[in-house]
This record gives structure tokens, C-alpha cells and sequence, in this order.
């Protein structure tokens, strides 16, 4: 049965298949977007150039992907609902939509799989992430295999 995790910190015999939480949120700004760009190397002109970008339809510059997929991973580790995460083993991750200067994300993370290693000392947690806008927009969404300790 699907529950909401309160605040506390959660290890793989914490959780279930379906348990969920939300983070807080994020403003999208210019000064992310231009340090993004200064540690990625990505300077593309949607990310960096307002017109451009307005001449592609969007009403300023983009966020990168990646940039967005970052801030998900902290607003993850910064909300309240916090798991006992060793690393994480991989990423599938969609880009459903523009994030662009000015926004506000916030996320849901859900329980999606759970297994135990080989070894049966550590716990594995697909976890599932849906990414809105301000508007309540999906803008990203994916899963995340994390690894986790009992």
C-alpha cells in the first residue's frame, strides 16, 4: 500500500514498492544556468542567449537537461523524507519539456522496484522521479537505481 514518507531517515527495509514523497522546491535562475555552463562547457546559444532562444518560441533562455537532472538529485537529498543512499548505480532519464529561466521545479520520488544484492547486505531501490514546473508541468522523468543499506 502506497504512503506518503514522513520526515526520518529511510534504509531498504524502511521502505515498500509505491512509497513516495515530495521535495521542496527550486527557482531556475540565470546565475545556475551560467555556472552550469561554466563547469559543463555547454554553452549552447539556447542555454546562453535570450533572443535565440525567443526565436525558437521560448520566452527566455532554456536550462540544460543535465542542469535540471542535477538540481532533481539535490532536491532528492535535501527533502525531509531522506534515504540511507550508498551511490547511485545509473540513470534513465526523459526530458519531457523546457525549463526556462524564472521557473520553479519540484519533484516526487517514488518506491518503484526493490531487491536485495547478491550478498543480501545491501538493498537496491529503483527509484521513480516526476519533475514539475510551477505550473504543474511534468518537464523531466525517470528512474534512478540506488543502492542502498538495510
Amino acid at each position: 500500500m502506497a504512503r506518503e514518507l514522513l520526515p526520518g531517515l529511510y534504509g531498504y527495509r524502511d521502505l515498500e514498492v509505491g512509497d513516495w514523497f515530495e521535495t521542496g522546491e527550486a527557482i531556475v535562475d540565470a546565475a545556475k544556468i551560467d555556472a552550469f555552463a561554466e563547469v559543463s562547457g555547454d554553452f549552447y546559444e539556447i542555454h546562453m542567449d535570450a533572443a535565440f532562444a525567443r526565436n525558437l518560441g521560448y520566452r527566455d533562455r532554456v536550462a540544460h537537461g543535465l542542469l535540471i537532472l542535477s538540481m532533481t538529485d539535490g532536491l532528492k537529498n535535501q527533502a525531509d523524507a531522506k534515504l540511507r543512499g550508498i551511490v547511485s548505480l545509473g540513470w534513465d532519464w526523459s526530458f519531457d519539456g523546457p525549463v526556462i529561466i524564472g521557473d520553479t521545479i519540484r519533484v516526487r520520488v517514488e518506491v518503484a522496484a526493490m531487491r536485495l544484492t547478491s550478498k543480501g547486505d545491501r538493498g537496491i531501490v529503483n527509484l521513480g522521479f516526476t519533475v514539475t514546473n510551477q505550473d504543474g508541468e511534468k518537464v523531466q522523468s525517470g528512474t534512478n537505481t540506488l543502492l542502498t543499506a538495510l
